[in-house]
C-alpha cells in the first residue's frame, strides 16, 4: 500500500523549501499521486490545499465528501452558493502560490479574485523533485506497463500484411492492448506518407509490401500507470523492400536514440538528452525533419515532467522516468520514430522497454 500520508508530508516539506505559502492542487494525476483518489467533481472545485504550517486540507463539494473518506487529509465540504475559493484560503494570506497543472482557467481566475498581490508558480515545476523522482513501487509498475506493451509490439509484424487497412490493424491492436492493460490510451498506425504526421492515428489506407509503418501504442495498467512505446516497421516481412532513403534515415535514427540514451545520467539536464539525439540527426542532414521534443516524463500521467527538450535545464536525478523518442518525418513520403521508456539510475539508466529496435 502506498503511504500517502508520507507523500503529503514530503509535499509540505517541498513547499516550505521553495518558499511557497500554499499549493493548490486540483483533481487528476497530481491529486491522485498525493492522496490516492481519482475523484472528479466536474466543474465544481475540489482542491488539495498544502501549506507548510498546517495539515493538508481537501476542499470539496459536500456531494463528493463521502468518496474521499479515508484520505490522509482534513476534509472540508462546501455547498452550492458558498465560496470554495475563499474556504480553501481561509486563515492564509499567501504571497507565493503554487498551482497544480489540472486547475482550469475558471478556477484559477476565481482564486485570483480572492488573492491580492500574490505571485503564482506552477506546482509541477516548483515541486518537480517531488513528482518526477519515482518511488520503487512506481518504477515496478512502469516496468510492468513496459513489459505489457512490449508483448503487444511482439505481435505487430504479423498484423502488418499487404491488403489490410490501418484501421483493421488498429482494431487488432486495441484487443491486444486490452489483454495486457485495463484501458487503451492511444493507437497510431501511420503507414507510408501518413507516418510523416507524428500525431496521426489511423485510417483506411491499404498497406502495401515495403511500406514503412509507425506504430505508437500505449495503455493504462490497473495501478493507473501508463505504457508508451513506438516502433517503426516495414510491411511484408522484408525490411530491405522499404525505400532506400528511408533505410538510410532509419540507421541514423537508431544512432540518435542510442546517443540520447548514452547521455542519461544524474546531473545531465533534460536538454542535454535532446541535444544528443538532435545532433546526430542534424549532422546526417535530416535535422529539419525532426520536429518535436525528444521525450516526456511518464507515470500517473502519460506526459509529465521531465520534458526532454531544448530549454529545459532540469537536472536529471536517479529514479526519474521518461521517454527517449527521436523521429524523422518527411512530408508526403514516410515517417519513423523509435521510443523507449527509461529510468535514470545512480550511474546511467535502465530501459524499461525491451522490444527490438531494429526494423522488423
Amino acid at each position: 500500500m502506498t503511504d500517502y500520508a508520507s507523500r503529503l508530508q514530503r509535499a509540505r516539506e517541498a513547499v516550505a523549501a521553495q518558499g511557497i505559502d500554499v499549493a493548490l492542487v486540483g483533481t487528476g494525476a497530481e491529486f491522485a499521486y498525493l492522496t490516492g483518489s481519482w475523484v472528479s467533481s466536474h466543474e465544481r472545485l475540489t482542491c488539495l490545499v498544502i501549506r507548510p504550517d498546517a495539515e493538508p486540507v481537501i476542499v470539496a463539494p459536500r456531494t463528493d465528501i463521502e468518496s474521499l473518506e479515508g484520505v490522509a487529509a482534513r476534509l472540508r465540504g462546501w455547498s452550492d452558493g458558498e465560496n470554495p475559493y475563499a474556504l480553501a484560503l481561509e486563515g492564509c494570506t499567501p504571497k507565493k502560490v503554487a498551482l497544480g497543472s489540472s486547475l482550469t482557467a475558471d478556477h484559477v481566475l476565481r482564486f485570483q479574485e480572492v488573492l491580492d498581490g500574490s505571485s503564482f508558480v506552477l506546482a509541477t515545476t516548483a515541486l518537480a523533485d517531488l513528482f518526477t523522482r519515482k518511488e520503487d513501487e512506481e518504477i515496478s509498475e512502469l516496468r510492468h506497463a513496459a513489459r505489457a506493451i512490449d508483448a503487444v509490439h511482439a505481435q505487430v509484424p504479423g498484423l502488418l500484411q499487404p491488403g489490410r487497412t490501418e484501421a483493421e490493424v488498429a482494431e487488432d491492436l486495441r484487443a491486444l492492448i486490452l489483454r495486457e492493460h485495463t484501458s487503451v490510451d492511444f493507437i497510431i498506425v501511420g503507414s507510408g506518407a501518413h507516418g510523416a504526421n507524428p500525431h496521426y492515428d489511423f485510417g483506411e489506407r491499404i498497406l502495401a509490401a515495403g511500406d514503412p509503418v509507425v506504430v505508437d501504442i500505449g495503455g493504462t495498467v490497473p495501478s493507473g500507470y501508463h505504457s508508451d512505446c513506438t516502433r517503426t516497421y516495414v510491411v511484408g516481412g522484408d525490411p530491405s523492400a522499404a525505400p532506400e532513403d528511408f533505410l538510410e534515415a532509419y540507421a541514423v535514427l537508431e544512432q540518435a536514440q542510442a546517443a540520447g540514451r548514452a547521455t542519461i545520467r544524474p546531473g545531465a539536464t533534460a536538454q542535454d538528452i535532446d541535444r544528443a539525439t538532435r545532433e546526430v540527426i542534424e549532422e546526417a542532414g535530416w535535422g529539419e525533419f525532426f520536429t518535436h521534443r525528444t521525450g516526456h516524463g511518464i507515470g500517473l500521467s502519460t506526459h509529465e515532467e521531465p520534458f526532454i527538450m531544448e530549454g529545459n535545464s532540469l537536472e536529471l536525478a536517479a529514479s526519474m522516468a521518461f521517454s527517449i523518442e527521436p523521429g524523422i518525418y518527411v512530408p508526403g513520403k514516410w515517417g519513423m520514430r523509435l521510443e523507449d521508456i527509461v529510468v535514470t539510475t545512480e550511474d546511467g539508466y535502465e530501459s524499461l522497454n525491451q522490444a527490438p529496435r531494429e526494423l522488423r
